[in-house]
């Protein structure tokens, strides 16, 4: 097998010699010389024989020169290639040749093989563009190639011949000529243009040829590799010109490549020249874009669109952007490096991407990456509404109000605030109280957002409004004012309990409750004695209840026992109830003791310096009778004429005898203090008897003067002491006296009567006594009255 490559190929003359061109060959002489050369990379070679050559080995082959192959001993499948010189079509021009197959075996079954290649520029080989099975053939038969390949590409015809290796055969070719003129079977195609698509669009390939389009022949579309498209229709232009459609679909890059149109026949075949297929790949950015501002309803971008993957050049360019949670995108065409995108929603996430474009249709590539970006939030544009109150109690009260809607808050992250405030009765503005929802909670499984407002005031306005906030502004909702109900009143102020006492009565006053917690109706006080100064008074049967109007707030209370502590309790009351009530304590005065009848006029025994008197016990009034004391009162010396003046009150300064000498008229003196154990019954008691009684010294009386003897209770208790007193006797002085002058202090002990003999004086001062004793007798009285200490 001839195995070497001419380095110089021959033939590419384009001089025409009885109209066959270099690439023309009749074996006559050596194939070299015609041009072709044994294909180096094939199995064995082709054999040329020339006329008169005649072998015994190669039995059975007809007369002439020629090329062939034989069968036999030949491995299946194995082939022998013979390539033409490289030819340049400058003109239409047709290769025919004669061929001939044959084989001992019996049948329609040939020796191999027998196939045309169309090799262009050394490179597009793509599959046979001609090929024969059948066989044995009985002679040499003709085939003719119409191959459009035009300057200044090249191409070459390569004969394989491909055996089957089974008995004796041989596959020969002779008399190739490449005419000048067109082929008169086989069509030839016009010129192929190129075809350039964008990735993932469909390419058409539209074949034109000259020539019929024969029945029976196959017309396919061949890829430089050897695919085969078929074709998608054909068209028949004249009687001499028809077009054949090809269509890939949906190219890709792995599908660039030369394509040609081949129509084959059993007499031949037409091959046009190799065209590309050029798919684009659509332009895509390699960075997201970049965000250059934001607002709350804009984000400006640059569209960072230099860099890109894929082929331009971009004639559009897009910015596509969208919510990620979304349904919808829009599509802005941008003609500059920068954009801004309007009318966003506030605080939302938007996903921007920029699409690029390149000319041609399916120009369009895919987004690039995406850019993440989040509006601002904007200003609410309203309060929250229909702020209503429900569910009214004395000391809440519950609000709902409409959820305010995105298109209001403007933001996501948006805080409802509660207000406030409430002016009780005295007091001023409540400063407004902050409440700050995070969440509403939600009543009966409604959406409807409510709170409830505790601890408030009974019986008073409330003014609620709700604050709307966002990072960026507030706004506040209408105000709705509601009264809460009624409650049970507060306390009466403890401090604001008064009392003015007395001995048997008392004048209680007090004030509102600080929190009357609605209008009062009433007021409810009772009494209940506690204890008493006077043992022998009953406390648990004093007590009783009264009930005044609202807007009094006093009651004298009458009856009361003196000396005695009462417990009062006050409760206020409203149509809700009755409040707490509050108790305080107060005491009655006591009363100064009662003092029995005396008849003044009888003393028991009278003599010029004493007088005997009968005292009787008082009745002790609210305290116990501490003392009783005689007071001795001098009498103005007209007092014989006329009626002795009345104390203008008991003696509540006690002085004695000694202490008494500088007083002013009348003077007065205590004679005697007796303990109550010494007056427990009725009892004579000597005036003037010129002893000591409880530290006070019993002067006799001076029979020049005229004297008045009172007697006087004292009750204490509570530091307190009240006096009752009442005049027992009346002593007048003796005019036949014969001294006038006073008792000595110094004699007090060797004291004796004296003894008075004038008998007209004694008469007379007897018919006067009797004659005081008659006129006091009608004018009878008991003198009581009440010291406060």
């Amino acid at each position: 097998m001839a195995s070497a490559i001419m380095s110089v190929l021959i033939g590419l003359s384009l001089t025409r010699t009885s109209e066959q061109l270099s690439g023309s060959c009749d074996f006559e002489k050596d194939y070299s010389k015609c041009g072709y050369i044994q294909d180096g990379s094939d199995d064995f070679d082709w054999i040329q024989r020339k006329s008169g050559d005649s072998r015994a080995e190669y039995a059975g082959l007809p007369e002439g020169a020629f090329m062939f192959v034989t069968s036999d001993a030949r491995t299946g499948g194995k082939a022998a290639r013979l390539n033409t010189p490289i030819l340049r079509e400058n003109d239409t021009h047709c290769i025919d040749f004669d061929y001939t197959l044959w084989s001992d075996r019996r049948g329609r079954l040939g020796p191999g093989v027998l196939a045309i290649f169309a090799l262009v520029d050394r490179q597009l080989l793509g599959g046979p563009v001609w090929r024969t099975t059948i066989g044995p053939t009985h002679g040499w038969a003709k085939a003719e190639i119409a191959v459009s390949t035009f300057w200044p590409s090249g191409y070459q015809i390569i004969f394989e011949a491909a055996v089957e290796g089974a008995g004796e055969g041989y596959i020969a070719i002779k008399n190739i000529q490449v005419l000048s003129y067109p082929c008169t079977k086989s069509p030839h195609f016009l010129r192929l243009g190129n075809v350039e698509v964008n990735a993932g669009q469909n390419a058409s390939f539209q074949c034109i040829a000259t020539g019929r389009n024969i029945p029976g022949s196959k017309l396919t579309l061949q890829r430089s590799n050897g695919d085969i498209i078929p074709v998608e229709s054909i068209t028949i232009m004249s009687r001499r010109r028809f077009a054949a459609s090809f269509k890939l679909v949906a190219t890709r890059k792995a599908d660039v490549d030369g394509y040609r149109c081949v129509t084959r026949s059993s007499s031949g075949a037409g091959v046009s020249n190799f065209a590309k297929l050029i798919v684009r790949e659509s332009p895509v950015p390699v960075a997201p874009p970049q965000l250059l501002g934001v607002g709350a309803t804009y984000l400006w971008i640059s569209l960072n669109a230099n860099s890109i993957v894929g082929e331009g050049p971009i004639v559009l360019k897009e910015v596509e952007y969208r919510m990620p949670a979304g349904s919808w995108a829009e599509i802005h065409p941008v003609d500059t490096a920068t954009y801004k995108l309007w009318q966003l929603d506030p605080d939302s996430e938007y996903e921007i991407r920029v699409r690029l474009t390149r000319p041609g249709e399916g120009g369009l590539g895919q987004p690039g990456p995406m850019l993440l970006a989040r509006t601002k939030c904007a200003e609410p544009t309203r309060g929250p509404s229909f702020l209503e109150v429900f569910n009214v109690q004395p000391r809440q009260i519950s609000i709902e109000w409409e959820p305010p809607a995105y298109n209001i808050t403007r933001c996501f992250s948006h805080n409802i605030t509660i207000y406030y405030r409430y002016k009780q009765s005295g007091n001023h503005n409540h400063e407004p109280v902050e409440v700050s929802l995070n969440e509403a909670w939600s009543r009966d499984g409604e959406e409807t957002p409510v709170h409830t407002l505790r601890d408030l005031p009974p019986f008073t306005n409330v003014t609620v409004y709700l604050l709307l906030s966002n990072t960026v502004g507030q706004r506040q909702s209408d105000e709705v004012v509601a009264q809460t109900d009624e409650d049970v009143p507060g306390p009466v102020p403890l401090h604001s309990l008064k009392a003015q006492t007395w001995e048997d009565k008392m004048q209680l006053q007090w004030s509102e409750p600080h929190h009357c917690n609605g209008l009062i109706t009433l007021y409810e006080v009772s009494y209940q004695g506690q204890r008493s100064f006077d043992e022998n008074f009953d406390v648990a049967g004093d007590s009783g209840t009264v009930y005044k109007r609202g807007s009094e707030r006093q009651h004298e209370f009458v009856g009361l026992h003196p000396g005695t502590l009462y417990a009062f309790t006050l409760g206020a009351r409203t149509s809700r109830g009755i409040g707490p009530r509050v108790t305080v304590h107060f005491s009655t005065n006591i009363s100064a003791p009662s003092m029995p009848n005396y008849d003044v006029e009888h003393p028991l025994e009278e003599t010029d310096t004493t007088l005997t008197v009968l005292l009787k016990p008082a009745a002790a009034r609210g305290a116990p009778i501490r003392a009783y004391q005689l007071v001795v009162v001098e009498l103005p010396q007209d007092a014989r004429h006329r009626r002795s003046p009345e104390p203008p009150a008991c003696f509540s300064n006690p002085k004695s005898f000694d202490s008494s000498q500088g007083d002013d008229k009348p003077r007065h003196y205590i004679a005697a203090e007796l303990p109550p154990s010494m007056l427990s019954s009725p009892r004579s008691f000597i005036i003037g008897d010129n002893e000591t009684y409880g530290g006070f010294w019993n002067a006799p009386l001076d029979p020049q003067k005229s004297y008045a003897v009172y007697v006087q209770a004292m009750s204490s208790a509570g530091g307190e002491t009240k006096i009752d007193c009442v005049r027992v006797a009346t002593k007048g002085f003796a005019e036949s006296t014969l001294s006038t002058e006073p008792a000595d202090p110094q004699s007090r002990a060797k004291h004796t009567p004296r003894v008075v003999g004038i008998v007209a004086g004694t008469l007379l001062l007897v018919v006067i006594l009797l004659a005081l004793a008659l006129f006091l007798k009608r004018r009878r009285s008991i003198h009581s009255y009440s010291h406060y200490l």
